[in-house]
């Protein structure tokens, strides 16, 4: 054969590959609005940015590429081409790609769509993805892993999407759960079946496991470019900074009536973070689940920053369980990948009652106040409404070691919920606050986006060690 054959031979070989499924499975994946591995890959990447890597390994699409500029490892599971015996090899081509990820320090982006049949292969297959298990942790703290769930991942297949920093899914398609769907549901709607084991609703509302729930694939492919937009490229290096279109100067006169509502009412504090932040933008997480707590990112002075607020409208601002443990994650996360905290402040407290003790509102509490208490990336806390006893506490106060904790004049600070009128306007006063030095301001609602800029540019190059251990031991 001459080198023009053998030239030519690898275009056909390559070609073929790229056929996932045969073009009957590729046409009958378009008419139900899903992409093919491949075609999900390049639609979420730079135009003309995808290398591939191990074309010739059926089961998944790999390879590096770059997203708004930046580069990012992707592997994209395929549903449609089952390995069967070289199963274990489609696996350890995707924790090839992470070791890749983390040897150039490069967020991983992983789209699952395993499909139900794999979850009972066989020995190898298993072995194979207990290792990319293991990989997902080493990578986890390293560099930024998302996981975008556009189809089943069952069984064994259901841990790395978990173990990812952010999970996406989209509706109607993506599915997580471990146990088989078969031994659950006795006959009715197989699909409807699924979809309430694991489908987007239910993880989004209410197991928690889905940060985001999107309403088709192109959506979950924005999502992911919108939220690496955030995020900087690894543990070693800071978030990436935009250039300032919205005023560091600007004022908000709204802001003074938002702080005069009534401290019984009920309202919206995504309405004071609108107002705030960077052109009002604000990627909110885990929107339907714990609504009591909204976390989610901004920026801020152009420089990238995780929120987390309590939310009045919901169990009065409480701190419950789930309200706890999902702050609690994000903001280790934020500290990881050296993203400032910014902490909004109105809560009466921790929910009371037999039902939050028993699941374990004292333990969950505690991880909230470890995560700050652990976090070493500039820290700002804004009293806007309530801080009352254990809630405070909790709320990345001074003694969390927040770098600059200011309040509005309106704001109430206390061991507990006030008793009367008196006791609301004089011991519970920020001014009080301020003066026994829990608070290093109190400032007027208007100028609230100045001075957070001005604090935050005061301790951007903020640098704070802890005592040297292998690592903490987080509560249970």
């Amino acid at each position: 054969m001459t080198a023009e054959d053998h030239t030519e031979r690898l275009r056909r070989l390559k070609s073929q590959a790229r056929f996932e499924g045969g073009p009957e499975q590729i046409v009958a994946r378009r008419r139900r609005g899903a992409g093919s591995a491949r075609e999900r890959v390049v639609r979420l990447l730079d135009s003309h940015s995808f290398v591939e890597l191990d074309v010739f390994i059926k089961g998944a699409v790999t390879g590096h590429g770059k997203i708004d500029g930046r580069d990012v490892y992707v592997f994209s599971e395929d549903a449609e081409t089952l390995p069967g015996a070289a199963g274990e090899m489609f696996v350890r081509k995707m924790a090839k790609i992470v070791d890749l990820a983390m040897k150039n320090g490069a967020p991983l982006v992983g789209l699952y769509d395993s499909g139900r049949a794999r979850g009972g292969a066989g020995a190898g297959s298993s072995a194979a993805r207990a290792d990319l298990y293991f990989r997902n942790v080493m990578a986890s703290g390293l560099i930024p892993q998302i996981a975008a769930v556009m189809g089943p991942c069952t069984g064994s297949a259901a841990y790395s999407p978990a173990l990812a920093d952010f999970t996406i899914m989209v509706k109607g398609a993506g599915q997580v759960f471990l146990s088989d769907p078969a031994l659950e549901e006795g006959g009715g709607d197989a699909e409807a079946g699924l979809e309430q084991l694991g489908g987007a609703r239910t993880h989004s509302e209410r197991s928690g496991l889905a940060h985001l729930a999107a309403d088709d694939e192109t959506d979950c492919l924005d999502m992911i470019r919108r939220l690496l937009s955030y995020l900087p490229q690894n543990n070693l290096e800071d978030p990436p900074r935009t250039d300032l279109f919205d005023p560091a100067d600007r004022t908000d006169e709204e802001l003074e009536r938002l702080s005069a509502a009534d401290v019984d009412a009920s309202h919206d504090v995504r309405a004071v973070l609108e107002r705030v932040l960077d052109e009002g933008e604000f990627l909110e997480l885990v929107p339907e689940w714990a609504k009591n707590v909204v976390i989610g990112f901004a920026r801020l002075g152009g420089r990238p920053l995780g929120v987390v607020a309590n939310q009045r409208g919901y169990l009065d601002g409480r701190l419950d369980v789930d309200g706890a443990a999902k702050a609690a994650r994000f903001v280790r996360f934020c500290d990881a990948f050296n993203l400032p905290l910014l902490t909004l402040v109105d809560t009466p407290g921790f929910a009371a009652g037999k039902e939050q003790e028993h699941a374990g509102i004292v333990r969950e509490a505690s991880k909230l106040v470890y995560a700050f208490c652990e976090a070493t990336v500039p820290k700002l806390t804004l009293v806007i409404g309530r801080a009352y006893g254990e809630g405070f506490d909790a709320m990345c106060s001074k003694y969390a070691r927040a770098d600059f904790n200011f309040a509005w004049p309106a704001a109430e600070i206390g061991a507990g919920a006030p008793q009367g009128i008196l006791d609301r306007q004089d011991s519970r006063s920020p001014f009080e606050a301020a003066l026994s030095g829990h608070l290093d301001d109190v400032i007027e609602p208007a100028e609230t986006r100045p001075r957070l800029i001005a604090a935050l540019g005061a301790c951007a190059s903020k640098r704070e060690g802890r005592p040297p251990k292998k690592h903490g031991n987080i509560p249970l």
